[in-house]
C-alpha cells in the first residue's frame, strides 16, 4: 500500500497506525511525499522530515517535488485544484511503480465536513454531496481514506499519546485559500446555529450516498435502454429519454459528460440544468455548450453529446461536382462510399424492384436523366418535384420536412443533369425522373460501402 504523506498530523497519524497493522498483518507499506515547491524551504524541510520518519520506521519512502504553480498556470487552474491533480497523479504513478494496487490518504472527519459545504456552495448534486468516499477508484487503482470517520481533535490525542511530532503546514492558515476560509470561518460560524453541525452534515452525506447508490441502478438501467456510445459521443433516443423521469434525465446528462471526460473532477450544476432544459423543450438544431468544450447538440430523434458531432455512416459528399459515368464505378472522395451505376432494358429489371426498400438505391428513366449526369451539394434556390407530389417544393423545405439533420445537409448528396434534380440520393427521386410505362431504359444507381475483407482485397455491401 503507497500511503501519501505530507508530514502533517493526518497523515503522520495514518502512517504510523499502518505501521502497527503491518506488524501483524501481510502489509508492505510505502510513504509518498510530494512537494508541491509553493513554500520554500519549508517545503524541502517537510520532505526531509517524511524520508527521516519513514526511514526510522523501516518503511520505503518516494520523494518528488513538483512545481505547482506552472502546473496550474499551463492548466488555467486553481492552485488548491493543480495541487490536487499532481498529488494525486504521483500517488498512482507511485503505487503502479512498486506494485501496489491500493493508496491511503489521510483525509478525517473535519475534512469531509469542508468538503461537503464546498460541494454545496458550488452547487453539486446528489454526487458531491455524498462528500469523500472511504473508497474510490483511481487511475485503475483505489483510493482509501481509513481516518474519515475520525475528528482532528481525535488525531492529534492520538499523536499527543504517542509522542508524535507532525510537521505544521502555514499556508493552512491563509484564507486566500477557499478550503481555509470554509475550515476557519464558514463552519465556525455554523456551528454558533447547531454545534454538531460536522456530525449533522456527515450523516446527511451518509444517507445521500445510499441514496445515490440506488440512484445509480436506475441510471445504469435507464442508460441501457436510451444511450449509445458512439466512439467520442452519446447518442440518447430523444423519444425514450423524454419519457424518463426528470430525475433520471439530469443523471443521465451528467453520466454521459463523466464517460466522455473521466478527468473533469466537477460538473457544475447550471450545465445539466442548461442543457436539460433545453433537451426538454427547445426544438431541433438548438446546441448548449457544456464542460471541456462538449456540446449537447438536438436533433429530430436524437439527443448527442459530443465535441462535434458525429457524421453518419452514410454516403455523404466531400467534394462539389462529381460526373457519373454511365454505366460505372465511381468512388466517393474521403469516404468509403462508392456509386455502381447499370443501364438496363426495362423488361431486364429483377423482379420486385418497384419495391425497393434500399435508400440508397435508386432507378430512373434513363431518357429522362441524360446522357451526363453528376453528383453535387445543395444550392441557394434548389426546386424539385418529390416522387408522389404534383408541384415542385423548394429543396430545403425538404429537406426539413425529411428531418434531415442541418449539420449534414450540404453534404447530402444530390444526382442532377444540368439544372434538373433526379435524386436527393437516399431520400426521394425526382417524380419526373421515375420509370413509367412508357419506359424502356433504366438507369440503375446503388451506393455500396466498401468493407476490407479477411485478404488483402475489398469486399462491398
Amino acid at each position: 500500500m503507497v500511503v501519501g504523506v505530507s508530514g502533517g498530523p493526518d497523515s503522520l497519524c495514518l502512517l504510523h497506525i499502518l505501521k502497527g497493522w503491518s506488524e501483524t498483518y501481510p502489509l508492505q507499506l510505502y510513504a509518498a511525499h510530494l512537494n508541491h515547491q509553493l513554500r520554500g524551504g519549508e517545503g524541502e524541510a517537510d520532505a526531509q522530515f517524511v524520508a527521516q520518519v519513514s526511514a526510522e520506521w523501516g518503511i520505503p519512502a518516494v520523494v518528488e517535488s513538483c512545481d505547482v504553480r506552472a502546473y496550474a498556470e499551463r492548466g488555467r487552474l486553481s492552485i488548491e485544484e493543480a495541487a490536487r491533480q499532481a498529488r494525486y497523479s504521483f500517488l498512482a504513478r507511485t503505487a503502479r511503480k512498486v506494485g501496489a494496487s491500493c493508496v491511503a490518504v489521510g483525509h478525517n472527519a473535519d475534512d469531509q465536513v469542508e468538503t461537503i459545504v464546498m460541494h454545496w456552495l458550488r452547487g453539486a448534486g446528489l454526487a458531491g454531496l455524498r462528500g469523500m468516499l472511504p473508497s474510490s477508484p483511481l487511475e485503475g487503482l483505489r483510493l482509501v481514506r481509513p481516518l474519515l470517520e475520525v475528528e482532528r481533535a481525535e488525531i492529534e490525542n492520538y499523536l499527543r499519546v504517542h509522542g508524535l511530532h507532525p510537521r505544521f503546514d502555514r499556508s493552512n492558515l491563509d484564507l486566500t485559500y477557499h478550503r481555509n476560509r470554509i475550515r476557519h470561518e464558514l463552519v465556525p460560524l455554523l456551528a454558533t446555529y447547531n454545534p454538531n453541525i460536522g456530525q449533522v452534515l456527515r450523516r446527511s452525506a451518509a444517507a445521500i450516498a445510499d441514496d445515490y447508490a440506488y440512484l445509480g441502478g436506475e441510471v445504469e438501467k435507464a442508460w441501457a435502454e436510451v444511450a449509445q456510445e458512439e466512439g467520442e459521443a452519446v447518442v440518447f433516443k430523444r423519444e425514450r429519454w423524454l419519457a424518463l423521469p426528470v430525475g433520471l434525465q439530469r443523471y443521465l446528462l451528467r453520466e454521459a459528460i463523466r464517460r466522455l471526460r473521466r478527468e473533469l473532477r466537477n460538473i457544475n450544476w447550471v450545465h445539466i440544468e442548461n442543457a436539460l432544459q433545453a433537451a426538454r423543450g427547445k426544438p431541433t438544431g438548438t446546441q448548449v455548450t457544456l464542460p471541456q468544450n462538449l456540446t449537447l447538440f438536438i436533433g429530430y430523434e436524437t439527443l448527442t453529446i459530443a465535441s462535434r458531432l458525429p457524421l453518419p455512416d452514410v454516403p455523404l459528399l466531400a467534394e462539389d461536382l462529381l460526373p457519373v459515368k454511365v454505366p460505372g464505378r465511381m468512388e466517393l472522395p474521403g469516404g468509403p462510399w462508392a456509386l455502381e451505376v447499370h443501364l438496363v432494358e426495362k423488361e431486364e429489371l429483377e423482379e420486385g424492384w418497384a419495391e425497393n426498400p434500399d435508400p440508397w438505391r435508386a432507378f430512373l428513366d434513363y431518357e429522362r436523366t441524360g446522357e451526363e449526369p453528376f453528383l453535387r451539394c445543395r444550392r441557394p434556390g434548389d426546386r424539385f418535384q418529390p416522387l408522389g407530389m404534383e408541384g415542385e417544393k423548394l429543396l430545403r423545405e425538404f429537406m426539413i420536412d425529411a428531418k434531415i439533420p442541418a449539420y449534414i445537409r450540404d453534404r447530402v448528396p444530390i444526382l442532377a443533369a444540368g439544372e434538373r434534380i433526379l435524386w436527393v440520393c437516399g431520400f426521394r427521386i425526382d417524380e419526373r425522373a421515375r420509370v413509367a410505362p412508357r419506359t424502356r431504359r433504366v438507369l440503375a444507381l446503388t451506393f455500396r460501402k466498401e468493407v476490407k475483407s479477411s485478404g488483402n482485397g475489398r469486399e462491398h455491401r
